[in-house]
Protein backbone atom coordinates (compact mmCIF):
# COMPACT_ATOMS: atom_id res chain seq x y z
CA UNK A 1 0.00 0.00 0.00
CA UNK A 2 2.77 2.64 0.69
CA UNK A 3 4.78 1.70 -2.06
CA UNK A 4 1.59 2.47 -4.19
CA UNK A 5 0.97 5.64 -2.43
CA UNK A 6 4.85 6.98 -3.42
CA UNK A 7 4.17 5.69 -7.00
CA UNK A 8 0.77 7.84 -7.29
CA UNK A 9 2.60 11.01 -5.80
CA UNK A 10 5.66 10.53 -8.60
CA UNK A 11 2.84 10.25 -11.30
CA UNK A 12 0.73 13.62 -10.22
CA UNK A 13 4.19 15.19 -9.58
CA UNK A 14 5.23 14.30 -12.68
CA UNK A 15 1.98 15.23 -14.46
CA UNK A 16 2.41 18.74 -12.93
CA UNK A 17 5.57 19.57 -14.25
CA UNK A 18 4.30 18.35 -17.65
CA UNK A 19 1.60 20.52 -17.87
CA UNK A 20 3.63 23.57 -16.30
CA UNK A 21 6.06 22.92 -19.41
CA UNK A 22 3.87 22.80 -21.95
CA UNK A 23 1.75 25.59 -20.89
CA UNK A 24 4.97 27.86 -20.20
CA UNK A 25 5.48 30.35 -22.70
CA UNK A 26 8.84 31.89 -22.95
CA UNK A 27 9.38 35.45 -21.05
CA UNK A 28 11.06 36.71 -24.18
CA UNK A 29 8.49 36.31 -26.47
CA UNK A 30 5.97 38.07 -24.18
CA UNK A 31 7.83 41.08 -23.13
CA UNK A 32 8.06 44.16 -25.17
CA UNK A 33 11.09 45.43 -26.44
CA UNK A 34 12.74 42.95 -25.22
CA UNK A 35 15.83 44.14 -27.71
CA UNK A 36 16.76 47.68 -26.43
CA UNK A 37 19.39 47.57 -23.70
CA UNK A 38 19.57 49.44 -20.49
CA UNK A 39 19.07 53.20 -20.56
CA UNK A 40 18.77 52.98 -24.66
CA UNK A 41 18.11 56.14 -26.04
CA UNK A 42 15.75 55.86 -29.07
CA UNK A 43 14.20 58.58 -31.28
CA UNK A 44 10.98 58.59 -31.50
CA UNK A 45 9.28 59.52 -35.02
CA UNK A 46 6.75 62.37 -34.61
CA UNK A 47 2.97 61.66 -35.27
CA UNK A 48 2.36 62.25 -38.64
CA UNK A 49 -0.89 64.51 -39.38
CA UNK A 50 -3.14 62.38 -41.24
CA UNK A 51 -4.51 63.44 -44.78
CA UNK A 52 -8.89 63.61 -44.53
CA UNK A 53 -10.35 60.89 -46.19
CA UNK A 54 -13.80 59.37 -47.41
CA UNK A 55 -16.43 59.65 -44.67
CA UNK A 56 -14.27 61.63 -42.42
CA UNK A 57 -16.85 63.35 -39.79
CA UNK A 58 -15.49 66.84 -39.99
CA UNK A 59 -16.27 69.53 -37.52
CA UNK A 60 -15.65 72.88 -39.23
CA UNK A 61 -15.75 76.28 -37.08
CA UNK A 62 -15.51 79.30 -38.76
CA UNK A 63 -14.82 82.57 -36.67
CA UNK A 64 -14.23 86.30 -38.48
CA UNK A 65 -14.63 89.96 -37.53
CA UNK A 66 -18.21 89.58 -37.43
CA UNK A 67 -19.94 86.66 -35.66
CA UNK A 68 -23.18 86.96 -37.21
CA UNK A 69 -22.17 86.79 -40.61
CA UNK A 70 -20.35 83.38 -39.86
CA UNK A 71 -23.68 81.84 -38.29
CA UNK A 72 -24.59 80.35 -41.46
CA UNK A 73 -20.72 78.34 -41.38
CA UNK A 74 -21.42 76.82 -38.34
CA UNK A 75 -24.76 75.66 -38.61
CA UNK A 76 -24.05 72.52 -39.43
CA UNK A 77 -21.97 72.06 -36.55
CA UNK A 78 -24.69 71.16 -34.53
CA UNK A 79 -27.80 68.44 -34.60
CA UNK A 80 -30.88 69.13 -36.06
CA UNK A 81 -34.06 67.41 -34.99
CA UNK A 82 -36.38 67.38 -37.99
CA UNK A 83 -39.48 69.67 -37.28
CA UNK A 84 -41.96 67.86 -39.33
CA UNK A 85 -42.33 65.06 -37.22
CA UNK A 86 -42.10 66.45 -33.53
CA UNK A 87 -42.61 62.94 -32.27
CA UNK A 88 -39.84 61.50 -33.53
CA UNK A 89 -36.50 62.57 -31.44
CA UNK A 90 -34.04 61.28 -34.56
CA UNK A 91 -31.57 64.03 -34.90
CA UNK A 92 -29.26 65.14 -38.50
CA UNK A 93 -25.41 63.86 -37.82
CA UNK A 94 -23.71 66.96 -36.94
CA UNK A 95 -20.42 68.46 -38.65
CA UNK A 96 -19.65 67.90 -42.37
CA UNK A 97 -19.15 64.26 -44.09
CA UNK A 98 -16.81 63.62 -46.88
CA UNK A 99 -19.16 61.92 -49.62
CA UNK A 100 -17.48 59.33 -52.11
CA UNK A 101 -16.20 61.91 -54.64
CA UNK A 102 -13.70 63.69 -51.64
CA UNK A 103 -15.69 66.39 -50.98
CA UNK A 104 -17.63 68.24 -48.38
CA UNK A 105 -21.18 70.55 -49.08
CA UNK A 106 -20.37 73.83 -47.36
CA UNK A 107 -22.66 76.93 -47.02
CA UNK A 108 -22.30 79.12 -49.83
CA UNK A 109 -19.25 78.10 -51.09
CA UNK A 110 -20.61 75.12 -52.22
CA UNK A 111 -18.30 71.73 -53.03
CA UNK A 112 -15.14 71.71 -51.56
CA UNK A 113 -12.21 69.24 -52.11
CA UNK A 114 -11.08 67.90 -49.44
CA UNK A 115 -9.91 63.94 -49.65
CA UNK A 116 -6.43 63.94 -49.51
CA UNK A 117 -5.67 67.00 -48.17
CA UNK A 118 -4.56 67.50 -44.12
CA UNK A 119 -6.44 69.46 -42.20
CA UNK A 120 -4.34 72.85 -42.35
CA UNK A 121 -4.39 72.60 -45.98
CA UNK A 122 -8.44 72.85 -45.92
CA UNK A 123 -8.51 75.33 -43.65
CA UNK A 124 -6.35 77.64 -45.45
CA UNK A 125 -8.64 76.91 -48.90
CA UNK A 126 -11.73 77.61 -47.09
CA UNK A 127 -10.13 80.91 -45.29
CA UNK A 128 -8.92 81.70 -48.75
CA UNK A 129 -12.51 81.23 -51.15
CA UNK A 130 -14.47 82.97 -48.10
CA UNK A 131 -12.29 86.02 -48.22
CA UNK A 132 -12.55 86.03 -52.31
CA UNK A 133 -15.89 85.97 -52.20
CA UNK A 134 -16.31 88.54 -49.72
CA UNK A 135 -18.47 86.59 -46.94
CA UNK A 136 -15.92 87.10 -44.37
CA UNK A 137 -13.46 89.60 -43.64
CA UNK A 138 -10.14 87.78 -41.82
CA UNK A 139 -12.21 84.86 -41.56
CA UNK A 140 -10.47 82.21 -39.61
CA UNK A 141 -11.26 78.26 -40.06
CA UNK A 142 -10.71 75.52 -37.39
CA UNK A 143 -10.93 71.64 -37.99
CA UNK A 144 -11.60 69.02 -35.97
CA UNK A 145 -12.75 65.02 -36.40
CA UNK A 146 -15.44 63.75 -35.09
CA UNK A 147 -15.25 60.16 -35.95
CA UNK A 148 -11.36 59.38 -35.44
CA UNK A 149 -11.23 55.78 -34.17
CA UNK A 150 -9.36 52.89 -34.30
CA UNK A 151 -10.39 49.41 -34.65
CA UNK A 152 -7.85 46.35 -32.29
CA UNK A 153 -9.35 42.85 -32.65
CA UNK A 154 -7.50 39.33 -31.87
CA UNK A 155 -5.57 38.48 -29.03
CA UNK A 156 -6.39 41.54 -26.73
CA UNK A 157 -8.38 41.70 -23.76
CA UNK A 158 -11.16 43.80 -24.95
CA UNK A 159 -11.44 43.97 -28.49
CA UNK A 160 -13.71 46.16 -29.94
CA UNK A 161 -13.61 49.91 -31.39
CA UNK A 162 -11.36 52.91 -29.94
CA UNK A 163 -12.70 56.30 -29.82
CA UNK A 164 -9.94 58.73 -30.08
CA UNK A 165 -10.80 62.80 -28.93
CA UNK A 166 -7.04 63.60 -29.09
CA UNK A 167 -6.51 62.96 -32.93
CA UNK A 168 -3.34 60.96 -32.68
CA UNK A 169 -3.15 57.70 -30.97
CA UNK A 170 -0.06 55.34 -31.52
CA UNK A 171 -0.52 51.21 -31.67
CA UNK A 172 0.91 51.14 -27.88
CA UNK A 173 -2.32 53.46 -26.57
CA UNK A 174 -4.75 51.50 -28.27
CA UNK A 175 -3.51 48.02 -27.07
CA UNK A 176 -3.41 49.74 -23.65
CA UNK A 177 -7.24 50.41 -24.67
CA UNK A 178 -8.01 47.25 -24.96
CA UNK A 179 -6.37 46.05 -22.19
CA UNK A 180 -3.19 45.23 -23.56
CA UNK A 181 -2.38 41.15 -25.37
CA UNK A 182 -3.00 38.01 -23.83
CA UNK A 183 -0.43 35.70 -23.62
CA UNK A 184 -1.58 33.97 -26.45
CA UNK A 185 -0.82 37.32 -28.43
CA UNK A 186 1.81 37.50 -31.09
CA UNK A 187 3.82 39.82 -30.27
CA UNK A 188 6.33 39.86 -33.11
CA UNK A 189 3.82 40.08 -36.20
CA UNK A 190 1.19 42.34 -35.47
CA UNK A 191 -1.05 43.07 -38.59
CA UNK A 192 -1.70 46.54 -39.01
CA UNK A 193 -4.84 47.64 -42.03
CA UNK A 194 -5.08 50.83 -43.41
CA UNK A 195 -6.95 52.11 -46.05
CA UNK A 196 -5.14 54.39 -48.62
CA UNK A 197 -7.26 55.15 -51.96
CA UNK A 198 -8.92 52.55 -52.84
CA UNK A 199 -6.26 50.28 -51.84
CA UNK A 200 -6.07 48.43 -48.58
CA UNK A 201 -2.53 48.08 -47.05
CA UNK A 202 -1.58 45.48 -44.39
CA UNK A 203 1.84 46.34 -42.54
CA UNK A 204 3.49 43.54 -40.29
CA UNK A 205 4.69 45.15 -36.93
CA UNK A 206 7.13 43.69 -34.69
CA UNK A 207 6.48 44.72 -30.56
CA UNK A 208 9.43 42.92 -29.50
CA UNK A 209 11.92 45.48 -31.23
CA UNK A 210 12.48 48.99 -29.86
CA UNK A 211 12.68 50.47 -33.30
CA UNK A 212 8.69 50.19 -33.82
CA UNK A 213 8.59 53.84 -32.31
CA UNK A 214 10.61 55.11 -35.55
CA UNK A 215 8.16 53.02 -37.78
CA UNK A 216 5.67 55.20 -39.79
CA UNK A 217 2.88 53.13 -39.16
CA UNK A 218 3.37 53.78 -35.00
CA UNK A 219 1.03 56.44 -34.77
CA UNK A 220 -2.72 55.17 -36.29
CA UNK A 221 -4.97 56.63 -38.65
CA UNK A 222 -8.61 57.18 -38.39
CA UNK A 223 -10.23 53.75 -38.92
CA UNK A 224 -7.19 51.71 -39.10
CA UNK A 225 -7.59 48.25 -37.84
CA UNK A 226 -5.04 46.32 -35.85
CA UNK A 227 -4.67 42.83 -35.29
CA UNK A 228 -3.50 40.97 -32.97
CA UNK A 229 -3.31 36.68 -34.31
CA UNK A 230 -2.95 33.88 -31.73
CA UNK A 231 0.12 32.15 -31.02
CA UNK A 232 0.16 28.29 -32.69
CA UNK A 233 -0.22 26.75 -28.89
CA UNK A 234 -3.24 29.17 -28.76
CA UNK A 235 -5.09 27.58 -32.23
CA UNK A 236 -3.36 23.86 -31.33
CA UNK A 237 -5.09 24.65 -27.72
CA UNK A 238 -8.38 25.77 -28.70
CA UNK A 239 -8.58 22.83 -31.41
CA UNK A 240 -7.71 20.16 -28.67
CA UNK A 241 -9.38 21.22 -25.96
CA UNK A 242 -12.49 19.80 -27.06
CA UNK A 243 -11.59 16.67 -27.72
CA UNK A 244 -9.52 16.02 -25.11
CA UNK A 245 -12.22 17.19 -22.44
CA UNK A 246 -14.03 13.86 -22.25
CA UNK A 247 -10.99 12.16 -21.38
CA UNK A 248 -9.45 15.37 -18.70
CA UNK A 249 -12.30 14.80 -16.79
CA UNK A 250 -12.46 10.62 -16.38
CA UNK A 251 -8.59 10.79 -15.44
CA UNK A 252 -9.42 13.24 -13.01
CA UNK A 253 -12.38 10.97 -11.57
CA UNK A 254 -10.16 8.12 -11.41
CA UNK A 255 -7.30 10.25 -9.38
CA UNK A 256 -10.26 11.21 -6.79
CA UNK A 257 -11.01 7.72 -6.38
CA UNK A 258 -7.65 6.02 -6.18
CA UNK A 259 -6.60 8.85 -3.81
CA UNK A 260 -9.78 8.37 -1.45
CA UNK A 261 -9.17 4.93 -1.30
CA UNK A 262 -5.63 5.22 -0.20
CA UNK A 263 -6.57 7.39 2.30
CA UNK A 264 -9.19 5.68 3.52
Amino acid sequence: MYFLRNKLMCLLLTAGIMAGMTSCIQSKKIAYFNDSLVNDSIVAINGLEPVIQVNDMLSINVSSLSPEATLIFNAPNFPVTPASNPGVTLQQTAGYIVDQQGCIQFPILGKIQAAGLLKSQLETSIASELTKRDQLSEPMVKIRYLNFRVTVLGEVARPGVVTVPGEQISILEALGASGDLTIYGKRDNVMLIRQEGNQKIVHRINLNSANIMQSPYFYMRSNDVLYVEPVKARVAASSRSQQLLPSILAGISIVVVLITSLVN
